[in-house]
């Protein structure tokens, strides 16, 4: 999830296409009393967005598609065909984590 107006990641999860992992951010999102919402159609969204409130559009997209370069540009492990990852799904939610804490806060947090 993005706004729109900022930089930087609002929300994210690791998962496929279903409800299930779309459930926790639609927690997060609905309680931002958002005018409308933008997606990129998924066939999950109509089971928690209503009709009116959403706007199925590639074009708006663009700065969720900017922040998914910026994240596979900075974790070799988002590449598509690479060998540089392991296969850990725990391992690529703290990378994740730990770039964003970077590109938010220009420091990289040590356990002391």
């Amino acid at each position: 999830m993005v706004d729109h107006f900022q930089a930087g990641i609002l929300g994210w999860r690791l998962g496929d296409h279903s409800a299930e992992t779309f459930r926790p951010l639609w927690a997060i999102a609905k309680q931002w009393s958002c005018y409308f919402y933008v997606t990129d159609g998924w066939k999950v969204y109509p089971q928690f967005i209503d009709a009116g409130d959403q706007i199925v559009s590639k074009t708006y997209m663009t700065r969720i598609e900017g922040e998914n370069t910026r994240l596979r540009h900075y974790l070799a492990r988002l590449h598509r065909k690479t060998l540089c990852y392991s296969k850990s799904v725990e391992m690529l939610a703290h990378s994740i984590r730990l770039l964003q804490h970077y590109l938010k806060f220009h420091d990289v947090p040590v356990p002391c």
